[in-house]
């Protein structure tokens, strides 16, 4: 395959969250690929990429400014902004994690042309979104941010566990029941799960809930992951080597998926074993 097919060259970007963590990595590998990245984020970068706009995800009449304020025409979306449940405001969680997010997308969606990309950043914390996708279609029936708070207020046991988990299988199911439309215009959506990475929302979880609730994640890999190796695979999926890649999810949790789905497998390969 051509190097060609990884790179930005000419391509006009944007990345959300590019102040810290996975999309200020981001913002400096799409660069480098030559990529024109226009970063968005609460506050200014330290280095902040070619243009930069300040955005409050959980502000519609802020996103929209934020769109306006952005240059056409954008080949590649990249959704990272987030915050984690050890904020300790549920309704804040799911309002700047998806709400503000989709609200975002939406509004951007007229500058992408055919061709274009939209990779979203979900979490292992989703991993059961299948299982949790009868409540989770009930956020995602909601048309605009004021309806998915309606919505949160309305279904409290929906957020009671932090609100982190049901925004980031929203935005799963949210690409998956996007893909199709999306496809017929020429525009591929897609998301990453990360596992635990190496970003201030992992300062946030150790502040909330204790350096143990981390350890109970496994690093199969032998290490927590970074945030540039999480970049490379957002890098990726927007790319023209992914240009047959829609509606799915990444997982970039170093096999923990994979390992849960292989424990299960064995505990049910035991339990038959132990009544034969």
């Amino acid at each position: 395959m051509s190097a060609q097919r990884w790179r930005y060259d000419g391509r006009r970007v944007v990345v959300t969250g590019c102040a810290s963590g996975i999309g200020a990595h981001l913002s400096a590998q799409l660069a480098d690929l030559g990529a024109h990245v226009t970063g968005l984020d609460l506050r200014r970068p330290d280095r902040p990429p070619a243009a930069f706009v300040e955005v409050d995800f959980a502000d519609g009449a802020s996103i929209d400014a934020a769109v306006a304020a952005i240059d056409g025409p954008v080949h590649a979306l990249f959704n990272v902004a987030g915050v984690s449940s050890g904020i300790g405001n549920p309704l804040l969680v799911v309002t700047v994690n998806f709400l503000g997010m989709r609200h975002f997308t939406e509004a951007l969606l007229p500058q992408m042309p055919a061709g274009s990309a939209i990779a979203n950043v979900s979490s292992l914390a989703a991993a059961n979104y299948l299982a949790n996708r009868s409540v989770t279609a009930g956020l995602l029936a909601t048309h605009s941010m004021s309806e998915g708070i309606s919505w949160c207020a309305g279904h409290p046991e929906a957020l009671a566990d932090g609100g982190y988990r049901l925004s980031k299988e929203a935005i799963i199911l949210y690409g998956m029941t996007r893909a199709l439309d999306l496809g017929e215009r020429g525009i591929r959506i897609n998301c990453t799960g990360p596992g635990v990475t190496e970003t201030p929302i992992l300062d946030q979880l150790k502040s909330a809930y204790g350096q143990n609730y981390l350890d109970a994640f496994p690093t199969l890999l032998g290490h927590v992951c970074g945030p540039d190796e999480q970049a490379s695979v957002l890098a990726f999926l927007n790319s023209p080597a992914a240009s047959y890649i829609s509606g799915q999810v990444i997982w970039v949790d170093g096999g923990s998926v994979a390992n849960r789905i292989a424990e299960e497998l064995l505990s049910a390969q035991a339990a038959r074993e132990g009544t034969d």
